[in-house]
């Protein structure tokens, strides 16, 4: 079954969204701000002869010609670290100012939690989180590479965090970069469908709903959160924003996205969704040459 084939009615020109998705994804690194800057870095690379092409949109993102961005000597120091170009919008779009506290709710194996940190120059807080044990070793390997002394790693069932212990009573932001069907990572991924199911859909949209309800409830009024998954899938995208703006006090803002992107999408298959989804954006593998991606910013209300 072509999985992807589904959305055809939602992309404008799907021939090249489907080539897009077989070609490689490109190698990209992110500048390390707590250890590097982007001068400095491009210094290294011209030093040890790496080739590389800075990304337009991003002045710390950078393409390298070579394959594996861990084989070179800046990756190790931890002035650079490996993360896909489209993973670095829910950051950006965050937007996180030194001393805040901010919630990583999914966030091993790091990538978005240093760049966070990066963000607010090491200070505040960035708790950490993640529920599954075994990826918590590589959220603290990356963290320890790039120097971050802000995090707070905790392994908890997001749908049910509690502040208790942390000292504070809410976060001023809340980024929930959460587990999905991974349809957009087909390009680095290639095996990434082959356990797709329509019923995997409803289980992972399920934990959605609590994981993006919770943010917002623990995140404080004004605060911000910002949703994200690498899927296409309305069930996981428009329709969880639907079921969390009606439970929750919170509305969907609309934000610039540094990359080409369609809006959200506010019917599918004979569901409507609320039209603040729109608000949302998608992000294609065909418009930018990265892998696929889902955003919205959600401004907490109550």
């Amino acid at each position: 079954m072509d999985v992807l084939a589904r959305y055809e009615p939602l992309i404008d020109d799907y021939d090249a969204f489907a080539a897009a998705c077989e070609r490689p994804l490109p190698s990209v690194v992110r500048v390390n701000l707590i250890k590097a800057t982007p001068e400095r870095v491009r210094r290294a690379f011209d030093e040890a002869g790496i080739g590389y092409e800075r990304v337009a949109w991003h002045p710390g993102l950078f393409r390298l010609e070579e394959r594996g961005p861990g084989s070179n000597w800046p990756y190790v120091h931890g002035w650079v670290h490996g993360q896909e170009e489209v993973s670095a919008v829910p950051a950006t779009v965050l937007d996180p100012q030194p001393g805040e506290r901010v919630w990583d709710t999914c966030a091993a194996p790091g990538s978005k939690t240093t760049q966070i940190a990066g963000l607010m120059e090491d200070t505040g807080a960035v708790v950490a989180n993640d529920d599954t044990l075994g990826r918590l070793s590589a959220l603290r390997s990356n963290a320890d590479r790039q120097g971050v002394t802000s995090a707070v790693v905790t392994n908890r069932d997001a749908r049910k965090f509690s502040l208790d212990d942390l000292g504070f009573d809410a976060f001023d932001r809340a980024l929930v970069d959460a587990p999905c069907s991974c349809e957009g990572t087909v390009r680095k991924n290639p095996d990434a469908l082959d356990d797709w199911s329509e019923g995997y859909l409803a289980h992972v949209a399920g934990l959605q709903k609590g994981i993006l309800r919770r943010a917002v409830r623990l995140t404080r009024p004004g605060g911000t959160v910002v949703y994200g998954t690498c899927t296409f899938a309305p069930e996981e995208n428009e329709a969880v924003l639907d079921h969390v703006l009606a439970a929750e006090d919170c509305r969907l803002v609309p934000f610039e996205s540094p990359l080409v992107s369609d809006p959200g999408v506010t019917e599918w298959r004979g569901e409507r969704f609320d039209e603040q989804v729109r608000r949302a954006r998608r992000i294609y593998p065909h418009q930018n040459d990265t892998g696929g991606f889902f955003c919205a910013k959600l401004e907490v209300t109550g």
